[in-house]
């Protein structure tokens, strides 16, 4: 299944996940019989099945479900692809854009395919490191492209949160395939995206 409609939730995964919220509501120290949170476990429960939909999602899929040939072999940049994902080791979210190009061999995608291959893999337990490479590694499995490129610039809540508190930082990922391993091939894409890097 490519996609997850948001009023479908699992009722054993959602029953389960109430209890242990309640739970850890409760060892936290909060009374959850007060007026205010004795709806908050059934809503985060729901809230974390949306924000980890990405479990739910195929990144081969979705491309595949809009390729068309076309003999087009220029850069195609989706750029400024907003992502909202969760560290997975603080289960604190980060965020942040993602700019992806990659140039075609034959087979194109729709433009809004990328975006949801990025959505398909932030919205799970991630770090950007990794998360740089599945959109790149799909891309290129799945297209055949002549190359790929991703760059993605996010900030952490776990760093500006907690921990060193530092609330300007911008973690920058980056990975390149194919064409985009020469030189002048990914100047041009920094180029063309170097107004929307900090």
């Amino acid at each position: 299944m490519a996609y997850k409609k948001i009023d479908e939730y699992d009722k054993d995964v959602t029953d389960g996940l109430i209890q242990h919220y309640a739970a850890s509501m409760q060892l936290l120290g909060e009374d959850i019989t007060r007026e205010g949170l004795q709806k908050t476990p059934e809503r985060v429960a729901k809230a974390m099945q949306y924000i980890t939909q990405g479990y739910q999602m195929d990144a081969r899929e979705i491309l595949n479900s809009a390729k068309f040939q076309e003999p087009y072999n220029e850069m195609v940049i989706v750029k400024d692809i907003e992502l909202y994902s969760l560290c997975e080791h603080h289960m604190l979210p980060f965020f942040g854009k993602a700019h992806v190009a990659y140039i075609p061999n034959g087979t194109i995608t729709g433009l809004s395919k990328i975006a949801r291959v990025v959505d398909c893999y932030a919205r799970r337990l991630q770090v950007q490191e990794r998360m740089t490479h599945q959109i790149l590694d799909a891309i290129q499995e799945t297209l055949d492209p002549l190359g790929v490129a991703v760059v993605i610039e996010a900030k952490h809540l776990c760093m500006m949160m907690r921990g060193v508190q530092k609330q300007n930082s911008v973690t920058t990922t980056s990975a390149f395939s194919g064409a985009f391993e020469r030189n002048e091939t990914r100047s041009e894409f920094l180029r063309l995206i170097a107004a929307d890097l900090h």
